[in-house]
């Protein structure tokens, strides 16, 4: 498919998904084409890695469903995982230690070397408590 000029109309996206380890998978391809069918490849790459970070996070440290979300406006990409557990997410460690870190705290120490901006919010809603964690790509 060749490369098209990104779009300048905001638009989103949200995918609701259960708590499975395959829905991280479903979540990257279902983020590739979105980007793809917009006309952002050049972001792919970058998109694809911090989401797969974000839902792994979801969906590892909860028992709950779990979504993806990705907006798009102003020449800024937006993606966001939320899940049911309301606890803030751990820091991630600095960048200089991701090598000597576990598995577990790399996820969001990548997410903050390569986003643009990045962060978390308590979410209520019908009386379930969760949290969002998003990051910035800009174009």
């Amino acid at each position: 498919m060749p490369e098209t000029e990104p779009e300048s109309e905001p638009w989103e996206y949200s995918l609701y998904i259960p708590n499975d380890v395959r829905a991280v998978t479903v979540s990257r391809r279902t983020l590739r084409l979105i980007l793809t069918m917009h006309g952002l490849i050049n972001l792919v790459d970058v998109a694809e890695l911090l989401a797969t970070e974000l839902i792994s996070n979801a969906v590892r440290h909860t028992k709950g469903p779990a979504a993806l979300r990705v907006r798009w406006a102003a020449g800024v990409l937006r993606i966001g995982a939320w899940d049911a557990d309301p606890e803030p997410p751990e820091p991630p460690g600095a960048l200089e230690q991701l090598a000597e870190l576990e598995e577990d705290g790399r996820g969001l120490a990548l997410v903050r070397a390569c986003a643009d901006l990045w962060g978390w919010q308590p979410l209520s809603r019908h009386g379930n408590r969760g949290k969002y964690v998003w990051c910035e790509l800009a174009t």
